[in-house]
C-alpha cells in the first residue's frame, strides 16, 4: 500500500475544501439554520410531539442526513471529475498508484469533509434545541458509514459524468427528492397505509430511520435492517467502482 500517494490525494482534496470554505461549510450551515427557523420554530410550534419527541428535535437527524448525503456526493463526484475535465487524470492513471489507493484518497477526503460538516450542523442544531444523543456510538457509526457509502456513490457519478450537467442531475433530481420523501421531516406512520408501503422502497428511509434511532430510540424500521441496508449499499458501490477501474470505464475519455 502506497501511503504517500494516498496522503497526497487526500491532502490535496482537503486543501480544496479549505480554499472554498464558504461554499463548502457556510452555505449548508446557513441552509440548515433556515430549516430550523421555518420547520422547527414556525411549523414545529404548531405540531404535536412525534412519538414523544418534539418536532424541532425530531427533524435534526433528517436535516443532518440531507446535508451529509448531498455533500458527500458533491465532494466525491467533483473530486474525481475535475482531473478528467482538466486532463490530469492521465497522470494519475500512469502513476504507480493502485485502484485502492486512489479510492481511499478521494473517498476518504470526501467522507472527512462530510463528517466535519455534520459535526458543525449538529453544533448549530444544539443552538436551537436541547439535543441529547441516546446512543453516541451508533450515531457515529451510522454517520461514518453513510458518509463513506455516499462518497463512494459520488465517486461513481464523477467517473460516469462527462460534463457538469450530468454531475448535478442525480444529486438534484434523485437524491434530494428521496431524502425529502424518506421521512426526514416526518414519520412514515403519519402517511396513509399505501404510501407507507411505497416509502419502504426508498433506500434513504433506512438511513434516516437508523440515524434517528441513535438519537431518540425512535425509528420507522428495524435498526438491524437499517444497518444492513447501509452495508449493502456500501458493498454495491465498492463493486461498481472496482469494475469501472478494472475496465477503464470513461477514465480515458
Amino acid at each position: 500500500m502506497n501511503f504517500t500517494a494516498i496522503k497526497v490525494i487526500y491532502f490535496n482534496e482537503m486543501m480544496r475544501f479549505w480554499n472554498t470554505l464558504f461554499q463548502s461549510v457556510a452555505s449548508p450551515v446557513i441552509s440548515t439554520a433556515l430549516y430550523f427557523v421555518v420547520f422547527g420554530s414556525a411549523i414545529g410550534s404548531r405540531m404535536e410531539n412525534i412519538e414523544g419527541v418534539s418536532y424541532g428535535l425530531f427533524i435534526v437527524p433528517g436535516l443532518t442526513m440531507l446535508s451529509v448525503l448531498t455533500q458527500s456526493i458533491s465532494n466525491a463526484s467533483f473530486g474525481i471529475f475535475f482531473p478528467k475535465f482538466t486532463g490530469t487524470i492521465y497522470e494519475l492513471l500512469s502513476a504507480p498508484v493502485s485502484f485502492y489507493e486512489t479510492l481511499i484518497g478521494y473517498v476518504g477526503a470526501a467522507a472527512t469533509k462530510s463528517l466535519i460538516l455534520a459535526t458543525i450542523i449538529l453544533v448549530t442544531a444544539n443552538l436551537f434545541v436541547d439535543l441529547n444523543i441516546a446512543h453516541p456510538f451508533w450515531m457515529l457509526s451510522f454517520l461514518v458509514l453513510t458518509c463513506v457509502a455516499f462518497s463512494l456513490f459520488g465517486f461513481i457519478i464523477g467517473l460516469w459524468a462527462d460534463n457538469f450537467e450530468k454531475l448535478q442531475i442525480i444529486p438534484l433530481l434523485i437524491i434530494t427528492p428521496l431524502v425529502f420523501l424518506g421521512g426526514s421531516f416526518y414519520s412514515i406512520s403519519m402517511l396513509p397505509e399505501l404510501w407507507q408501503k411505497v416509502t419502504l422502497f426508498n433506500p434513504v428511509l433506512y438511513l434516516v430511520s437508523g440515524f434517528r434511532w441513535s438519537f431518540f430510540e425512535v425509528s420507522d424500521v428495524s435498526v438491524g435492517i437499517s444497518l444492513s441496508m447501509v452495508f449493502l449499499f456500501l458493498a454495491i458501490c465498492i463493486a461498481i467502482v472496482a469494475w469501472m477501474f478494472r475496465t477503464g470505464y470513461k477514465l480515458k475519455q
